[in-house]
């Protein structure tokens, strides 16, 4: 086991840095993968043996996939970004996707992410136990094959947590948001302990006298502070030589930041002890995206208009739903399940399309001005 673990770090070291040619992290992604299954296995083995196991519940081989593969997700993705760490930085090399030299990835951005890829492996494992006990209704499970499967699921939470980690860049960021909220929202519901929580209202999933509070609230949290993250990509490349442009880019950042916070304090703060302050983030983060999108043309003048277009148009969407809630048509968990998904799907189409309107770097503006003289 020594052994391996040193092989592990020895070839990090000889692929450490942000040029390696991804062949050479896909192949050490297979030997971190490996290193998982092994260590899968050997913990695995003597835990199940003596005792057959139930596929799902206390104590079955699903819990210890689900809690090993949360573990096994944060080792391999700090492992990742181990291996693409230089070993001198430069100040003025582009890192982690930023168009701009010398932004990275901070600490707690980092931090973030890799509660993210823990959860996602955690609650899908749990989930996938889950369907499998539906489908093998009393089927026990062997010490030996369940050994072997919890080793895959530690091999494969390895393998993919260490290629997203390498490859960390706007567009696999936005990727992990998406999934990080889906799974913990669908866990949150199937985890409700009112399973008719839907009659009141998305926040009641969040109450302390609810079951799910803890994965809900925490699923706000992780994925507001990884919204912010996403602001500093979406706007670190945006045209920022004039005083107008670098004004209308400290306010698109300024409003996606805001709504990162308001996300986050709408699960620090649970709507049931909270009421007021609770729902006044809420709003105020519908209220910041509306601003945003609606001024997008004079904040960004070099965005293009169908992206324009595009956000109206959700705003519009949004202010009917609002519309449906006030004369009883919709109730207000329908509301905030279609607008959350509006206001995400806007959040990570921006991060895509603003990348198209990246500020030219300094050499392609020096290339330019002969030209232009």
């Amino acid at each position: 086991m020594n052994a391996l673990a040193s092989r592990v770090v020895q070839v990090l070291r000889q692929v450490r840095g942000p040029e390696t040619s991804a062949a050479v992290f896909e192949a050490t992604a297979l030997i971190v993968g490996a290193g998982f299954f092994v260590a899968g296995f050997a913990i695995g083995l003597p835990v199940f043996w003596g005792h057959d196991l139930a596929i799902s519940g206390s104590g079955s081989i699903g819990v210890f996939a689900a809690c090993g593969g949360a573990i096994t997700a944060v080792i391999a993705f700090t492992l990742g970004r181990f291996a693409v760490r230089p070993e001198r930085p430069d100040p003025q090399a582009v890192r982690d996707g930023f168009s701009v030299p010398g932004d990275r990835l901070r600490w707690y951005d980092l931090t973030a992410i890799a509660f993210a890829h823990a959860a996602i492996a955690c609650l899908g494992w749990l989930g996938i136990a889950e369907l499998l006990e539906r489908s093998f209704t009393d089927a026990p499970v062997f010490p030996l094959p369940g050994a072997i499967l919890v080793a895959v699921a530690f091999a494969l939470t390895g393998y993919v947590c260490f290629l997203s980690a390498v490859a960390l860049n706007p567009m696999v960021l936005s990727l992990v948001l998406a999934v990080f909220l889906v799974v913990g929202a669908f866990a949150s519901m199937l985890a409700s302990s009112d399973v008719h929580w839907w009659r009141d209202n998305l926040s009641a999933l969040g109450m302390s006298t609810n079951s799910a509070s803890v994965a809900f609230n925490v699923t706000l949290v992780i994925a507001g502070i990884m919204v912010t993250t996403i602001s500093r990509y979406a706007t670190a490349g945006l045209p920022a030589e004039t005083p107008e442009e670098r004004r209308g880019r400290f306010m698109v950042r300024g409003g996606l930041i805001l709504m990162g916070i308001f996300l986050a304090c709408v699960g620090l703060f649970p709507v049931d002890e909270f009421f007021l302050l609770h729902n006044t983030v809420a709003t105020g983060m519908t209220v910041v995206f509306g601003i945003i999108v609606v001024g997008l043309p004079w904040f960004l003048p070099t965005i293009p208009r169908v992206f324009v277009a595009f956000g109206w148009i959700y705003v519009l969407v949004i202010i009917l739903l609002a519309a449906f809630f006030a004369v009883g048509y919709y109730n207000l968990t329908a509301v905030e399940l279609i607008a959350a998904v509006l206001i995400f799907s806007w959040i990570i189409v921006f991060l895509r399309t603003a990348g198209s309107v990246s500020a030219p770097t300094p050499d392609a503006r020096a290339d330019r001005s002969p030209v232009d003289a």
